[in-house]
């Protein structure tokens, strides 16, 4: 487990086994990083969509995330209103050739693009979902000054219409 500067937030290095046949690999060990995830889903992204950046303001939820096919640009907004690092983003490159998965904790907006044709996301959530409580941050958003690898951007119309970091402070 590899610690950020931000708290609660890391990276885990998977092990993986590979032989001729292909290749086994350990995802997570809730014993590990103390936390249940009682919530699992998976995403399809094809290149250049941006999901995000996406959180639960009331039910917030932390998630562990992996790729299990393609390589994406993985965005952590840190929005607990009392955090050292509030404003700011971690960023990181997560593949199923890295072997890579974040732990983002609860009070993090979520993002990523796609950089692969095909890309198989993988969350593990510490809470369900809970759509009444579920708030978007605009992923260009100035303040926040995201550099997305990308130039070409697929992005939902909900995550066009979002909120500004601006507009999230005021609630």
């Amino acid at each position: 487990m590899k610690k950020t500067k931000f708290k609660d937030l890391f990276i885990i290095q998977n092990k993986s086994f590979k032989d001729k046949r292909g290749y086994f690999k350990e995802l997570i060990r809730e014993v590990k990083i103390n936390k249940k995830f009682p919530f699992l889903v998976m995403s399809f992204s094809k290149k250049n969509v941006i999901r995000g950046l996406h959180l639960q303001k009331k039910k917030s939820q932390g998630k562990f995330v992996s790729v299990i096919k393609g390589r994406i640009f993985d965005v952590a907004v840190d929005l607990r209103k009392n955090s050292k690092t509030f404003g700011k983003y971690y960023k990181c490159t997560l593949s199923e050739k890295n072997s890579k998965s974040v732990y983002i904790p609860p009070g993090f907006a979520h993002g990523f693009q796609a950089l692969e044709n095909e890309n198989y996301i993988i969350y593990s959530c510490t809470q369900y979902r809970d759509s009444a409580s579920e708030k978007v941050i605009k992923f260009n958003d100035k303040e926040l000054n995201i550099k997305w690898p990308l130039k070409k951007k697929i992005v939902s119309k909900k995550d066009n219409q979002a909120m500004t970091l601006k507009q999230f402070k005021m609630i």
